[in-house]
């Protein structure tokens, strides 16, 4: 997913926007390695030595990787499980909802 998320990020550049991400991975130093290869310049958090058991997939409820949640600024998660362009059309929905609610 890291070379959509980059695209993402990218093209979003500038609005009001940002990737957060959850690594599962229990080696942390095995994923540092792989976002510095791939280009992740967004934050992602580590969930722990237990993996996928981790306290943050824990707290947020998530059964399986990945789970991708699109929340508006509020926090309110609008979306759930998009992937690819559904998951664009979600956040270029979300938006476009926010920059029209700003403009009053």
């Amino acid at each position: 997913m890291i070379p959509h998320e980059r695209s993402l990020v990218e093209r979003l550049q500038g609005r009001k926007f940002a990737l957060l991400g959850v690594n599962s991975d229990k080696d942390k130093g095995y994923y540092q390695g792989e976002a510095n290869a791939n280009g992740v310049t967004w934050r992602s958090f580590w969930n722990g030595p237990k993996g996928t058991s981790g306290p943050i997939s824990a707290k947020w409820n998530v059964r399986g990787w990945p789970t991708i949640y699109v929340l508006d600024h509020k926090g309110v998660i609008r979306f759930k499980d998009v992937r690819g362009e559904d998951m664009d059309r979600a956040v270029d929905t979300l938006l476009a909802e926010l920059e029209k609610e700003q403009k009053g």
